[in-house]
């Protein structure tokens, strides 16, 4: 992977199904991370109930900003989560087939 002249920071939405589990998480490097849940080595929770359809992401330059946006998320009550979703990705497509494909 070529080295980058700037670092970008991810929180995301994952989950098993629509309407399904929901789990809120942050990195920074998606390519590793959801290979990582697809493969069953991401944390216990998401190994537990397959957690590996990305549904919703936000791309962000700085950690700090990252790790707030994904702290507010965790904390809303489930349905903000799904009007979230469901604002941008109305079917639950798998958006990690297309963010994969953009490299």
């Amino acid at each position: 992977m070529p080295k980058r002249d700037y670092h970008n920071y991810w929180v995301y939405i994952i989950t098993n199904k629509p309407k399904g589990v929901l789990y809120t998480g942050f990195t920074g490097g998606i390519d590793d991370r959801m290979e990582r849940h697809n493969d069953g080595q991401g944390s216990s929770f998401t190994s537990k109930y397959r957690l590996k359809r990305l549904v919703y992401f936000e791309e962000f330059q700085y950690v700090e900003d990252a790790i707030k946006r994904e702290k507010q998320i965790k904390n809303w009550r489930r349905q903000w989560k799904i009007n979230l979703i469901e604002k941008s990705n109305p079917n639950w497509d798998d958006l990690w087939n297309r963010l994969d494909s953009r490299s």
